[in-house]
């Protein structure tokens, strides 16, 4: 077993946690929806994906 070292560093910490914050956002995403399964663009909506892409686009233009 890796275990991390005491007091860890910033950057994973931080990347951690919004991993844990995204992951429970589609949880409670997933537990609010209708259906059996999230739909990809339900999905890309939670996780801000378009906005991204979009920024993405925006800037390379």
């Amino acid at each position: 077993m890796h275990v991390a070292p005491l007091g860890g560093t910033a950057v994973q910490d931080h990347v951690a946690l919004a991993e844990i914050e995204l992951c429970g956002d589609l949880i409670i995403a997933a537990s609010a929806a209708g259906e059996d399964r999230l739909s990809l663009e339900s999905i890309d909506e939670v996780l801000k994906v378009t906005e991204e892409r979009g920024r993405e686009r925006d800037a390379g233009a």
